[in-house]
């Protein structure tokens, strides 16, 4: 999309003023979308565009009504909690592109570059787990989010396919557990989901976290979010296999801050969900569409490898098992 669309959608949206003085400087760290800053001489603000193929060495195809579902995500959840997530501008759907608040990075750095660095704070960990569980628990009882939030296509192209069918693709004797899976997380519609609750999506703000890049949002099973997020503190202990202690303790803040908030069905089954989903999402972050980045050693895949081939043979029940695992690792 040129300059001068993007242009002509922020003038119809009444963001910027015909022949006003605009920069757009293209923002990088995402794979899925065109994120440029626009900055005028009396605001700065983002606009975001879905691309139709990711920017992965797989081929990747998504629709780009991912665009559209996201800025619904955020117009709703502003509503309920407007720290947790950047203020919705304008939305053009026919250009495909919505604004949104610019958060600079000096005063909102990304949590994952914190957790790489070593800067493991339980507590703000805890804080994530708490808005996840509040935005699933406020979402359960909302009128007409199934219907508003019927985004199955989406999901199943952007996080079903890609990280559980494509998986059982690699491994065809876990092809049954990781097949299973999908059909589990496809069928379960409780709340409404992020989908894609990573901490490359999670902002430090003075007040806690920030929540981005809803793409992947549809009313669904909320161990989705849950597991998908407690691999990112795996994955991490993974490559700082000297000292994961501190990412075990973020995993275990996150689990009981959510789960300290669910109240709309039995904890004990969404546990037992969560758990043999995060089995399944370790290993589709080695081998399915989108393998993590920065797990480059052969002795770090091969441990993830190992240990969800070991639960997906083994389903747990609990989180603790996994968890409690990773303290084994003795390389």
């Amino acid at each position: 999309m040129s300059d001068q669309s993007i242009i002509a959608a922020l003038t119809r949206l009444n963001l910027v003023q015909p022949g006003e003085s605009i920069t757009l400087t293209p923002l990088t760290g995402g794979v899925s979308s065109d994120i440029q800053l626009v900055e005028t001489s009396a605001r700065r603000f983002c606009v975001k565009r879905a691309l139709p193929q990711l920017k992965v060495a797989a081929v990747w195809e998504a629709p780009v009504e991912r665009n559209a579902a996201e800025a619904e995500w955020l117009r709703l959840v502003y509503g309920w909690l407007p720290n947790l997530v950047p203020a919705l501008l304008g939305e053009d759907r026919e250009a495909g592109l919505f604004a949104m608040d610019y958060l600079a990075p000096q005063d909102h750095p990304v949590w994952k570059q914190h957790l790489l660095a070593g800067q493991v704070d339980t507590g703000f960990a805890a804080l994530v787990g708490t808005a996840l569980g509040v935005i699933h628990r406020r979402s359960s009882t909302e009128p007409g989010l199934p219907a508003r939030f019927a985004n199955d296509a989406l999901f199943d192209a952007l996080r079903l396919d890609p990280y559980l069918r494509a998986t059982a693709r690699v491994h065809a004797d876990l092809a049954p557990a990781l097949v299973e899976l999908a059909q589990t997380t496809a069928r379960t519609k409780l709340v409404l989901m992020h989908g894609d609750v990573s901490p490359k999506n999670i902002l430090i703000a003075a007040h806690g976290p920030v929540l981005l890049d809803a793409e992947c949002a549809c009313f669904g099973d909320p161990a989705f979010d849950l597991a998908f997020l407690l691999n990112h503190m795996l994955l991490k202990a993974t490559l700082k296999r000297d000292n994961p202690t501190p990412y075990l303790a973020a995993f275990d803040a996150i689990a009981a801050a959510y789960l300290a908030e669910v109240d709309w069905e039995d904890r004990v089954d969404l546990e037992r969900r969560s758990a043999r989903l995060l089995a399944g999402l370790l290993l589709a972050r080695i081998d399915g569409k989108s393998p993590v980045e920065y797990l480059v050693e052969d002795i770090d895949k091969t441990w993830v490898r190992q240990s969800a081939r070991h639960f997906l043979l083994n389903p747990p029940d609990r989180l603790d098992p996994i968890r409690t695992h990773w303290m084994t690792r003795n390389d």
